[in-house]
């Protein structure tokens, strides 16, 4: 599947948890919720999966984690803040750039209109 076809499966999953929960919870629900929902639409999701981070090609003992990788194609981070600040985005593009992914969302459940909330980054 196509990254842009799959971006579009998971905002329709977005958009079913924002609708059915709202804005204002904690980003551990929507993300578990959103799990579901995606793998309700037989999408294959990992959930806090976890990065190697490489520096001067050895392994840093950290314990670093992306929210969602879906389809092993699209990186997936939540957030539940009253705006998405500028490191929030810096943040995604990393993930990107470490897991040599192409295509990421960056998404604010905590907001009053979730299709403005939704940002799609590209590497």
């Amino acid at each position: 599947m196509l990254e842009e076809d799959l971006t579009y499966k998971i905002r329709g999953a977005i958009f079913a948890v924002y609708k059915e929960l709202g804005p204002g919870l904690l980003e551990l629900i929507y993300e578990a919720a959103l799990v579901y929902e995606l793998r309700k639409r037989g999408l294959c999701v990992e959930q806090q999966k976890e990065l190697k981070v490489y520096y001067d090609g050895v392994i840093l003992p950290i314990d670093y984690k992306i929210d969602l990788l879906v389809e092993n194609k699209v990186i997936v981070e939540l957030k539940s803040v009253s705006e998405l600040k500028d490191v929030y985005f810096k943040q995604l593009l990393t993930y990107l750039r470490i897991t040599n992914k192409r295509v990421g969302l960056l998404v604010n459940f905590n907001t009053n209109d979730i299709t403005q909330s939704i940002k799609r980054v590209v590497l």
